[in-house]
């Protein structure tokens, strides 16, 4: 018999090991034993294991959340380590959803971590945020925030949003029975040209773990039912001055989500914010070629053309000879000059974003598209390793001359 909205479910107990781990949460006024059996019934899906679902992650895993939900489909790379804290330099080129369960799992084996190996889409948001009490939002893409904010509305499920860019953050908690969405405070998405991602514009490393704390934070509340939530107001961080502030926001009643409620269904999010192809094929693993094979080309003359989607800081250290410099924030309005008449081959530093870039080109129409396997990283090995088979050679032939 399933339990009615006015007989919940019993709170599961506590064992003396989670007695004895959580003891300093247990002995919190307004806390205690009950607000820790919530935090144990709780399930919590993060969206995306990056720059704010890793401290998100991090301390919900330490405060006892019982089922901690990830959903990303990128792998760890090199430039996400200085923000990133579930993963670390041996994680590079790995899923990041094993390092992140693996690390939540050292942090806290008492709690169960569920991965969701797919990017969030419309297609499959309703289905995977049902199965959970609180979102935590921590992408970094208008085309998602509007998707998860739409799907948790819909759901009624809250949604804990933070953002970060430079050195300003900003956290809030939408989607609440009486409270505001992301639509009331955002109506219409900014034209994509003008919204810069970290990768152009950067972000302070410690900003995302500031930021990602207050949604942890914030997630610990609404389970337990302690304190006063951000639902209403949206906090304010200028980590450069170190100052905080908070602006209220109001449910706009002609929202389409929350409001006025004619949002029935999830739309095409990337075409909603005019940026088509940023989660195309969610599912598929772009085509690779080998940094040695890509060398053999090169060799013998095939025709190819050669994208470099990195930042300008990254290439000013070299790049591959021939290769077109496009940074990935770019692409989308280089498409028209890209050809079509001979396979593309992108570069990045570890092979992510090229990834990224390739399926997005894909679903602009091109046929004949690879990212070049671990990217500059294993370039440069392989153009090591020939140099010092060089330097073999030609010792061994003054040795025998």
């Amino acid at each position: 018999m399933t339990p009615s909205p006015q007989h919940p479910p019993p709170l599961p107990p506590l064992s003396q090991e989670e007695r004895d781990r959580y003891r300093r949460q247990l002995v919190l006024p307004s806390f205690g034993v009950p607000g820790q059996q919530r935090l144990k019934a709780s399930r919590v899906l993060i969206v995306g294991a990056g720059g704010l679902g890793s401290p998100a992650a991090l301390h919900l895993a330490a405060a006892g959340v019982g089922t901690i939900g990830l959903v990303d489909h990128d792998v760890v790379d090199v430039t996400n380590l200085h923000r990133q804290l579930l993963h670390g330099t041996q994680d590079i080129g790995r899923d990041k959803l094993a390092s992140a369960r693996d690390r939540l799992q050292q942090i806290n084996p008492l709690v169960q971590v569920v991965t969701h190996d797919c990017w969030l889409t419309s297609t499959n948001a309703l289905e995977i945020i049902a199965g959970y009490d609180l979102v935590i939002d921590g992408t970094d893409n208008f085309a998602t925030r509007y998707l998860v904010n739409d799907a948790c509305v819909l759901l009624g499920k809250p949604n804990v949003h933070g953002s970060v860019f430079r050195f300003d953050g900003q956290a809030s908690v939408f989607a609440m029975p009486d409270g505001p969405c992301y639509r009331c405070l955002h109506p219409e998405p900014p034209p994509p040209e003008m919204v810069p991602n970290c990768a152009e514009g950067g972000v302070l490393g410690v900003l995302p773990g500031l930021v990602g704390t207050i949604q942890a934070t914030e997630a610990i509340k609404v389970l337990t039912g302690i304190g006063t939530s951000l639902a209403g107001r949206l906090l304010m961080i200028d980590a450069f001055t170190m100052q905080f502030r908070s602006v209220t926001i109001a449910r706009d009643p002609a929202c389409p989500a929350c409001g006025a409620r004619t949002l029935t269904a999830l739309i095409d999010y990337d075409q909603f914010c005019g940026t088509p192809g940023l989660h195309a094929l969610p599912d598929a693993r772009a085509r690779e070629i080998a940094p040695a094979t890509l060398r053999t080309w090169q060799a013998h003359r095939e025709p190819f053309a050669l994208v470099d989607v990195r930042e300008p800081a990254e290439t000013a250290q070299g790049v591959i000879a021939g290769a077109r410099l496009i940074p990935m924030a770019r692409l989308q309005e280089a498409l028209p000059t890209l050809p079509q008449d001979r396979p593309l081959v992108l570069v990045c530093k570890s092979g992510v974003r090229s990834a990224r870039a390739a399926r997005q080109l894909e679903a602009a129409g091109f046929t004949r598209v690879f990212s070049l396997t671990g990217g500059m990283m294993q370039w440069e090995e392989l153009v090591s390793d020939e140099h010092a088979e060089e330097h073999a050679a030609t010792d061994n032939q003054t040795t025998s001359t």
